[in-house]
């Protein structure tokens, strides 16, 4: 008998343990931490390799700014990105967000691809799109359909702006072994996605004079696609980025210590 309850014991805690590796949190209004994204200037290193060891290539700088500003009484996130190569500015990006959920309000994109340039706007409060200031709606393409179509589609859905997501992270109520639901929607793409994120283990990273900064490793996986996120666990900022493309590239972010 009592080798029974031995066996129903550990059969509990096993299925307990289960039960915890396994839990999925699905990112909403109600459990969104948007209070600890802080404001301030970060600045990304981000590269690739062709393996671990490879010499670094296509090498990048990435400001992102966070803000919280007051637009027609309404309190708002907004948050500028500036990706520069090696001689020029690629991209920038504004969005603002409402700082209570940090839902998209805005998203407003510009592109600058081998001196071709293309700017698109997106305003989910007045529900309108234009590329290069034309309104998309009149874009009968297949492809320009799908995008609208997505865009109404998430209008007045919650999601989150997965241009963000280093911010998005931030403001995830993380704990080891615990999967998210992050309903992240990248605008100019036809549809929403929930994507699963999952705690996966803890670790330290060395920060200046080799002082160790505690982490929470956040994972992500698709086929052809396998994310690492090392976030630091006292000021919730995204401190690194290893991710593997199909097995035959490695693209990495690493957060400066100081930016101009």
């Amino acid at each position: 008998m009592k080798y029974y309850f031995y066996l129903l014991s550990l059969i509990l805690i096993s299925n307990f343990s289960f039960t915890q590796k396994s839990d999925t949190v699905y990112i909403s209004p109600k459990n969104i931490k948007v209070e600890n994204l802080k404001e301030g200037k970060s600045v990304y290193l981000v590269y690739y390799r062709e393996h671990r060891e490879a010499t670094r290539t296509m090498t990048q700088f990435w400001t992102r700014e966070v803000k919280v500003k007051t637009e027609n009484g309404k309190k708002i996130i907004e948050v500028y990105q500036s990706w520069e190569d090696k001689d020029s500015i690629i991209h920038t990006a504004k969005s603002l967000c409402d700082a209570q959920t940090f839902k998209p309000l805005f998203h407003e994109s510009w592109w600058n691809v081998r001196g071709k340039t293309s700017t698109s706007v997106y305003n989910y409060e007045t529900k309108q799109v234009t590329i290069d200031g034309n309104d998309a709606v009149n874009d009968t393409s297949v492809k320009g359909k799908q995008l609208i179509a997505g865009f109404l589609k998430v209008a007045d859905m919650y999601h989150l702006n997965w241009h963000l997501d280093l911010e998005a992270f931030s403001t995830l109520p993380l704990s080891l072994h615990k999967t998210y639901g992050i309903p992240f929607y990248e605008t100019g793409y036809k549809e929403p996605e929930n994507n699963f994120y999952t705690v996966s283990g803890e670790d330290q990273l060395k920060g200046y004079d080799n002082q160790p900064i505690a982490c929470w490793v956040l994972t992500h996986k698709k086929p052809g696609n396998k994310e690492k996120f090392w976030i630091s666990k006292k000021t919730k900022d995204v401190l690194k980025l290893e991710q593997e493309v199909n097995g035959k590239m490695y693209r990495y972010k690493i957060k400066l210590g100081f930016s101009d």
